[in-house]
């Protein structure tokens, strides 16, 4: 392949939604990225203890509503009350304009439709995050600099 046609394919890779472009023939192979790769994030799950047969292990009746009683308030403090907003894409957490500046919003705050709540960067671009109605923010879910994932909750909030 000559100087030529690798200037028309790169050209069509930066004019194009493409990130990224592989050819391979018997004689060559041509790899084309754009722009920075991002660092991938994995979270893990952990493994869930495995729960003996009812049969194997008869425990008194009191010992296991005691445990089952104990867990649903846990749960029940663990989420708020109130819609969540979540993340419309993948990137990074911010919720202010500028690492010197106030936050967007505080729990406690009534905001109003259209009015930004925070930054969410992905690939260098800052989106912007806005409230969809008027509500108060009842719990911010993130920390400022978190990687979040498209569908994750950043505010839990109460419509007015």
């Amino acid at each position: 392949m000559d100087i030529k046609d690798l200037k028309v394919l790169i050209k069509m890779v930066t004019e194009t939604d493409i990130s990224e472009f592989e050819m391979e023939n018997p004689d060559e192979k041509i790899r084309i990225k754009r722009g920075v790769e991002a660092p991938q994030y994995v979270q893990l799950q952990a493994p869930q203890p495995i729960m003996a047969a009812a049969h194997q292990l008869a425990p008194a009746p009191a010992a296991t509503a005691a445990p089952a009683a104990a867990a649903a308030p846990a749960a029940a403090v663990a989420t708020p009350a109130g819609k969540g907003i979540t993340s419309p894409i993948v990137g990074t957490f911010y919720r202010a304009p500028a690492p010197d500046a106030a936050p967007y919003v505080e729990v406690g705050q009534t905001v109003e439709k259209g009015q930004v709540l925070c930054i969410v960067e992905a690939m260098k671009l800052m989106n912007e995050i806005e409230a969809e109605f008027r509500c108060k923010i009842v719990s911010i879910c993130k920390e400022n600099a978190q990687p979040v994932e498209f569908g994750d909750e950043l505010f839990i909030v109460e419509a007015l």
